[in-house]
């Protein structure tokens, strides 16, 4: 299949610098089979039914965007999936002027030697001293935005808050589920007195979902993998929903790709700790997921497949000119869209 396919025009100004207040308040674009409609993130509780499980993504961004030097050049990492408890692989600008062994020092004295450079041009880096990564990442790190956001505006303090959701509780991820960002207290609270269920999993979202796809053809891309779980009782409530009729809608495609990795051919979902890197494209068969609440993504992105292989390449194109027409936000602090397919 090729990727120009997935191909399509954005103006600059359809692309969200900051997110809407409150959050949601953001518009939501509703794709019904092939029907649109123009909805707010508010409508989302009289769009499903009682018998529907809403599945969030509880990973929390760490401040994984870092400045530094290696002697006299400058150089930024982006952490993008763990290696161990002390090590992480990043995608490095200046890399070439990295060797393995050289050491890196970052601010507030935090410093990391590259033990190894990948095949994709990451560089494993292990950072010394006693003291967990984690704390050291907010000592000198910042949060780190996607470049189509970072390369217009300089990140500040607002962004700390911004760019978490509410249900951020796992420490992990280098980029926000985007699709949770738009939920607040008040509008759980309505999906709760409307008696649609909510279930929480872990994906640590890794700076490779913001990766181009350099490939002519999609048979020739490689996904950079994540970790995920889904524990046991979680995956028990998701298989007896979908027993009594009910849909598995995933607020994200964070927590689609995990839940379409833990499910088999029969459509169960079992527990699930590990990586995955499942691509999914027009022609993939569903499992288990039967909706997804997601923002509007990139042009020719693995993001943009997947919600064309879920609704239609040809209604995914239709609504995203839609979209594009009626002014709503893209991306990460974008406005929100709810994809239903029929049957």
């Amino acid at each position: 299949m090729k990727v120009s396919d997935f191909d399509f025009a954005l103006p600059e100004e359809n692309i969200a610098l900051r997110p809407a207040r409150p959050r949601d308040s953001a518009r939501m674009l509703l794709v019904d089979g092939e029907r649109l409609e123009d909805r707010g993130v508010r409508d989302l509780p009289a769009l499903l039914s009682p018998a529907d499980v809403l599945v969030f993504n509880d990973t929390k961004v760490i401040p994984a965007q870092l400045e530094g030097r290696r002697g006299e050049a400058s150089v930024g990492a982006t952490l993008h999936k763990r290696h161990d408890l002390r090590a992480w692989w990043a995608f490095v600008r200046n890399a070439k002027r990295v060797r393995v062994g050289d050491t890196i020092t970052f601010g507030g004295g935090v410093e990391a030697v590259c033990e190894e450079k990948g095949s994709d041009g990451a560089l494993l880096l292990r950072f010394g001293g006693e003291e967990p990564v984690e704390l050291l990442l907010y000592r000198a790190g910042t949060m780190p935005l996607p470049p189509y956001i970072a390369s217009k505006r300089t990140i500040d303090e607002a962004d700390a808050a911004d760019y978490q959701t509410m249900f951020a509780a796992k420490e992990g991820a280098v980029a926000a589920p985007t699709a949770s960002l738009h939920f607040t207290p008040r509008l759980v609270a309505a999906i709760d007195a409307a008696g649609i269920k909510r279930e929480t999993l872990t994906l640590h979202v890794g700076a490779g979902t913001f990766l181009p796809v350099k490939a002519e053809d999609t048979a020739d891309h490689k996904m950079h993998a994540e970790w995920g779980r889904i524990d046991a009782d979680t995956a028990d409530r998701l298989n007896a929903a979908r027993k009594r009729g009910g849909r598995i809608i995933a607020v994200g495609t964070t927590v689609l790709r995990l839940i379409e990795t833990a499910a088999g051919e029969d459509g169960l979902i079992c527990p699930f700790e590990g990586d995955t890197d499942i691509f999914i494209t027009p022609g993939y068969r569903w499992k288990a997921v039967g909706g997804l609440m997601t923002n509007f993504h990139l042009p020719r992105s693995t993001l943009f497949m997947l919600v064309s292989a879920l609704m239609g390449r040809d209604t995914m194109q239709r609504a995203y000119a839609h979209a594009i027409a009626s002014g709503y936000r893209f991306y990460s602090y974008g406005d929100s869209s709810l994809l239903l397919p029929a049957g």
